[in-house]
């Protein structure tokens, strides 16, 4: 499903989306978690936010609920570029003009979706809404898993949204990594996404890359790539998975498609990045990125050559380390003084 979602035209991808995540399966979604509830005697429920059919039966469960958003706040919203977009945020009359222009095609792009969703609500007793993810207003929070510093920020957030701060363990499948030090020359991680995106050539031009630089590459192919379909130079290791959080506290720089999770990681260990959006949220965490100064931008089908000259920009001019080292200190800061994940987690179940 996944291979279906990244291939073909944008509008036969929002169709399938459409027909497969966001409506075609609302109901069944609401009743998974309303039948999820009840078999575990649940006293609260935490849902993905961006599924409207979960947010339906957390709402129809009556229980009290809140809605995750897993990367940047993804919610059609006034004062924000849309989702997806990879635009940086509006400046002066022309920016906002832009915003408000995209908001409403958003807002009619999705009315039949709404309608749909609607059905699907009075299906579960509950009243219309008058946007596909209106379903959020009836939350008792919006948990944002990153940082209000890293998102682009509006006035007209609803109230209920709360910025918790990015999830930084790694994933179970993540492994053991057993990498020596070797002070006389830079490590490099390449991480791209863990599921299908088409990435296998992208990865052996990343792996060429690192093969014309005086640096060690760890090539983390995640399990949508085996690793021996990615041919490497001597210099650089190509494995399934390996710990990115410690592998982080070696690495001098970051080659990345620019999903949320390995970025901010990235960030929190004070280490600059080599972006190459492939799609998805990722051309917005990109620009984002750029914003702090903590990164460069390459297309994705830039040569081995090109790829290596970024890298080898962002390793020798410490402008990018150090907004990198700038920013993990806000990190560190709003973990120690903003509410978590957890804590929000905690005062859900104190509202029963």
């Amino acid at each position: 499903m996944i291979t279906q979602f990244e291939s073909g035209w944008p509008l036969r991808r929002l169709r399938r989306v459409r027909e497969r995540v966001l409506v075609g399966p609302a109901d069944l979604f609401a009743r998974d978690v309303l039948d999820a509830a009840t078999g575990h005697a649940a006293d609260a429920i935490l849902v993905e936010g961006t599924i409207p059919g979960m947010v339906i039966g957390a709402e129809a469960s009556v229980l009290p609920f809140a809605a995750l958003m897993s990367n940047i706040y993804a919610r059609p919203t006034r004062g924000l570029p849309p989702f997806t977009t990879g635009w940086s945020a509006a400046e002066g009359p022309a920016g906002r003009v832009r915003d408000a222009a995209a908001l409403s095609a958003v807002e009619w792009a999705t009315k039949g979706m709404t309608k749909q969703l609607n059905a699907v609500r009075a299906l579960h007793g509950l009243a219309p809404v008058s946007e596909m993810l209106g379903g959020l207003d009836h939350a008792n929070a919006v948990l944002v898993l990153t940082s209000p510093s890293f998102d682009f920020t509006t006035p007209y957030l609803p109230a209920n949204v709360r910025y918790v701060g990015p999830q930084l363990d790694d994933p179970g499948w993540a492994g053991e990594w057993q990498g020596g030090d070797d002070g006389s020359r830079p490590l490099v991680l390449v991480g791209l996404s863990s599921v299908h995106q088409g990435q296998t050539a992208t990865l052996g031009k990343i792996a060429a890359a690192m093969g014309r630089l005086p640096v060690r590459g760890l090539v983390t192919t995640g399990r949508a790539v085996a690793p021996e379909d990615v041919s490497a130079p001597p210099n650089v290791q190509v494995v399934r998975a390996a710990p990115h959080s410690l592998v982080l506290r070696r690495a001098a720089a970051v080659v990345t498609h620019a999903g949320h999770g390995t970025v901010l990681r990235a960030l929190a260990a004070g280490v600059p990045l080599v972006c190459l959006p492939m799609g998805r949220d990722q051309k917005d965490n990109t620009v984002r990125l750029l914003r702090l100064g903590a990164g460069v931008r390459v297309s994705r089908s830039a040569s081995p050559d090109q790829i290596a000259a970024a890298v080898r920009l962002v390793l020798q001019d410490r402008q990018y380390a150090d907004a990198a080292k700038r920013f993990a200190a806000v990190l560190a800061e709003e973990a120690r003084t903003r509410p978590s994940a957890a804590d929000e987690a905690e005062a859900l179940l104190r509202s029963t």
